[in-house]
């Protein structure tokens, strides 16, 4: 399973510590230190639609207008941070962001 983040991040230190105490093994992918490629971004922007463009990051605000109405997928190779976050792979599949729905899915 890996967690797709900030090592920085409460929610991806939250969903890893949880995760963890579910018996599941685990690998934090940061972001920063490790950014996805172009293919990787486009697929997960596929699986998860819109909603994985942060628009409520410190990054989104500091973007001007024009940047802002860029295509999704350039915004978040350029500025990787702008990914919501966590991005949970598990089984193949994708799950955005860390609360109870996914939290109930992957303890199974």
């Amino acid at each position: 399973m890996v967690i797709y983040g900030l090592k920085t991040c409460d929610s991806c230190r939250k969903a890893k510590s949880a995760l963890l105490g579910m018996g599941k093994e685990v690998q934090l992918h940061d972001l920063r230190d490790d950014p996805l490629s172009r293919d990787e971004l486009a697929r997960f922007l596929a699986a998860l639609g819109p909603d994985l463009v942060n628009r409520r990051s410190t990054t989104w605000r500091g973007l001007d207008e024009a940047a802002r109405a860029g295509d999704p997928l350039d915004l978040l190779e350029a500025h990787p941070t702008l990914m919501k976050r966590p991005v949970i792979e598990a089984g193949g599949q994708l799950y955005l962001g860390w609360n109870a729905r996914t939290e109930a899915a992957l303890n199974g």
